[in-house]
């Protein structure tokens, strides 16, 4: 007996699986249902997003510009973290679940919604980043997730059914890896990619130029950072959505920012994903140079204790969890006096810091000189390596070396 639903608003793409849900739910509930489109930084994709939905059946479409909020609320945090999660993936699909998610559930306040829907599968990390921000806003709100319910289990199976059905959509069979893209990165995943020993096809590529096929000129550019944010690139001031649309750009024609990695997810199995974060991969490394040199050693070594924390946090969807609030804040701490200018040169895949400065440096050339200096006596180490050395002398004498 499925639960009376009257009206639900559905994350809605205009990919294959948010369009097959979207006459799923019509014809499973009885329901209306409106179509919600987050803009953050799909480009051309969303440009036939508002009539398909219409042709498909929804009642109403929401098509909202968030692309300052997604990178200046959710991305900038993220990198004033350094969140990186198993060393490789920089969060692009993870860090925006949260906002589409808490975009989705203030329309179904407005449009008095008893439900709202989302096109993860019951495989994946997505359908609990959704479900956790849902629940963290509104606990009585009722969930659909068609893949838990319906007995289809294939994309395939979905493209059948959408050519049934009249819509259409850009998978193929000869094509059939599922993308997600936003203004940090773009992933590919499942299909022709599940076998982790091919490699992917140099046609999937987006964003990037493969590095053998880029300029043979490197390029020298100056990234400007404000308590941890980027400001500017070559003097030149930005907002936040432009920012990091130029350094796609800029990155992107160097071949600079693909992944290729099998991931470990939340449900627990193994899944392979192709990345491609080229602004990214070049706000990281600025971002850590300039923390280089203004950053305390004790500060830098406990915040990067927390990296692993902070980006299985938001990997595992709890974005609006206390303890994520609490990580924030303490971070944020940390970026007090992480402002000041880094030079990357970026070349064929590669991203080199050739630079770094800051009004705020810790970093003092008259104590680290290895010329002759004033202010530093050479003699003080030996008493300082002789007190670290007692307990490891202690335990020598007792024969426990």
């Amino acid at each position: 007996m499925k639960t009376k639903i009257k009206k639900v608003v559905l994350a809605y793409s205009g990919g294959l699986d948010t369009s097959v849900i979207l006459k799923w739910l019509i014809e499973t509930y009885q329901c209306e249902v409106i179509a919600f489109s987050a803009d953050i930084g799909q480009e051309d994709e969303l440009t036939e997003v508002r009539e398909k939905a219409i042709k498909t059946g929804a009642s109403k479409v929401y098509i909202d510009d968030l692309r300052d909020e997604f990178v200046k609320n959710y991305v900038f945090p993220a990198f004033r973290a350094n969140a990186i999660y198993e060393g490789q993936y920089l969060l692009g699909t993870s860090i925006a679940r949260p906002l589409i998610a808490k975009r989705q559930m203030e329309i179904a306040k407005i449009e008095g919604a008893d439900a709202v829907s989302h096109g993860a599968t019951g495989k994946g990390n997505d359908q609990v980043r959704f479900e956790i921000t849902y629940l963290a806003l509104n606990p009585q709100i009722k969930i659909i997730a068609p893949w838990r319910e319906w007995d289809m289990n294939s994309r395939s199976e979905l493209m059948a059914y959408a050519q049934k059905q009249g819509i259409k959509v850009s998978s193929t069979p000869s094509k059939p890896y599922s993308t997600d893209r936003n203004l940090l990165h773009i992933s590919y995943e499942g299909g022709i990619l599940e076998d982790p020993w091919n490699p992917p096809p140099d046609d999937i590529f987006t964003l990037t130029v493969s590095p053998k096929q880029a300029i043979d000129q490197a390029e020298t550019i100056d990234i400007s950072f404000e308590q941890g944010n980027p400001v500017s690139i070559n003097g030149k001031t930005m907002g936040p959505a432009d920012l990091l649309k130029t350094l796609n750009q800029l990155g992107g024609r160097h071949g600079i920012g693909r992944v290729d990695l099998v991931e470990n997810r939340f449900v627990g199995m193994k899944s392979r994903g192709v990345y491609e974060t080229p602004g990214g991969t070049l706000l990281r490394s600025a971002h850590m140079a300039l923390e280089s040199i203004t950053l305390d050693r004790e500060i830098m070594h406990l915040r990067d204790s927390l990296i692993p924390k902070y980006a299985s946090l938001i990997y595992n969807g709890f974005w609006f969890s206390p303890e994520m609030r609490l990580l924030q804040q303490l971070i944020d701490q940390t970026q007090q006096y992480v402002s000041g200018d880094v030079r990357l040169e970026l070349y064929k895949g590669n991203c080199r810091v050739l630079g770094r400065k800051s009004e705020q440096s810790l970093y003092r050339k008259d104590f680290a000189t290895f010329e002759g200096d004033t202010v530093y006596s050479q003699k003080d180490a030996e008493g300082f390596i002789r007190l670290n050395a007692l307990r490891i002398r202690i335990q020598s004498m007792l024969g426990r070396s």
